[in-house]
């Protein structure tokens, strides 16, 4: 039962990523219902919190499991690269309607991007903003690994992925 449901939370977090993506960021033309989807995702959010309380060692052992999962992942990334990747084709196959829609506004959005770099870098501010305002503990924990994917980047250049520039 525990495995089952880490399980089905690796794939929902596999699987966030993309609609996430797809979504755009806020001001961005791409989907009308990103305010509903946000809005239930909200929901979800809520519900996992209301689980934690009522049964607060389930949770724990849930937060054991994805940080492991997560150090896991630190120490082969291509590893959990490989099975999100074979996840999200699963995925696609099980929904292969769902699944051009995203590929299609995923592209949308990439595109707009190409057009216009600035606006996408100003919207990804505003986006980032915006959560450190709705959760201020989370910004400085974001901000922290952001730095040290910096500092490991300078240290070894070659360990990271290297971007083309932007325009």
């Amino acid at each position: 039962m525990k495995s089952c449901m880490l399980m089905a939370l690796l794939a929902a977090f596999t699987l966030i990523t993309p609609a996430a993506l797809a979504q755009g960021l806020p001001g961005a033309s791409v989907d009308p219902d990103a305010k509903a989807k946000s809005a239930e995702r909200d929901a979800q959010k809520g519900n996992f919190a209301q689980r934690c309380k009522d049964n607060p060692q389930q949770c724990e052992e849930m937060k054991a499991k994805m940080k492991a999962h997560r150090e896991q992942c630190k120490a082969d990334p291509q590893k959990c690269a490989a099975e999100r990747k074979a996840r999200r084709e699963e995925w696609c196959k099980a929904n292969p309607q769902r699944c051009d829609e995203i590929r299609a506004k995923i592209k949308e959005r990439h595109a707009q991007c190409q057009a216009d770099p600035q606006k996408c870098r100003e919207e990804r501010r505003a986006h980032f903003e915006e959560r450190c305002k709705q959760n201020p503990k989370r910004c400085e924990e974001m901000k922290t690994r952001i730095k040290e994917r910096q500092d490991r980047c300078n240290a070894d250049p070659a360990q990271c992925a290297q971007r083309p520039p932007t325009k």
